[in-house]
Parts: structure tokens; sequence; C-alpha cells
């Protein structure tokens, strides 16, 4: 089952919804601003995307700059981090098994269909 991990108010994760969508991927979309992920469910995303939490953050964000920037925070912080803040999470994640790609441009979903 591939599944988006979409933010609806970010312009690019609805644009890569709409692409699978016009290739007729059926695709579980997870809107993890409203059901926010576990630390396991985000480790697994994480192993999928093969990148470290802080490859996953958006340091742009004004709650980054606000509250992190400059502190030195490990792995599991990070995770944390991201729990609490997912605007943090880069985005759209597109994942099918254990694969997934943050899919900017929203084309970059088929490295995993």
């Amino acid at each position: 089952m591939i599944r988006v991990y979409h933010n609806p108010r970010c312009t690019k994760s609805r644009e890569a919804v709409k692409y699978l969508e016009e290739k007729g991927v059926e695709a579980q979309v997870v809107e993890y601003m409203k059901e926010p992920l576990t630390p396991n469910e985000l480790e697994v995303i994480l192993d999928a995307l093969d990148m470290e939490p802080m490859e996953l953050i958006r340091t742009n964000e004004a709650i980054w700059k606000e509250e992190f920037k400059g502190k030195e925070l490990d792995d599991d912080e990070l995770i944390l981090a991201m729990i609490e803040y997912p605007k943090l999470m880069q985005r759209p994640i597109v994942m099918n098994g254990d694969k997934a790609v943050v899919a900017r441009p929203a084309e970059k979903s088929d490295e995993v269909l």
C-alpha cells in the first residue's frame, strides 16, 4: 500500500497527491498534521527514506529558529521535535513498502512506485 504523508496546506504536498491521482495510483493519504505520528512510525519513515532525522527537518521554519536553532539535539530529541511540531517535517513523503521519498517535485514519487 502506498502512503502519502500529506499537509493539505502545502502546495508541493497537494501537487504530489494530485500527481498520484492523475497516474491512477491508489494511495492512503495520511494528514500527519491532524493525526500525529508516533516516534516509532517516524523512525520507520526515516529508515525508508534512508535519512537521518536532521535531514528531514525544515530548518527555515519559524518554530525551528525560535525553539531549536543552535541547540545540540540527538536523534531522539529531533524525532520528538518533529512529533511535537509536525510542521518541521519535509513534505510530502511518498512511501511504498520499505522505500520512501520526499516527493519534491511530485514526479520524484515515481522512484518508489
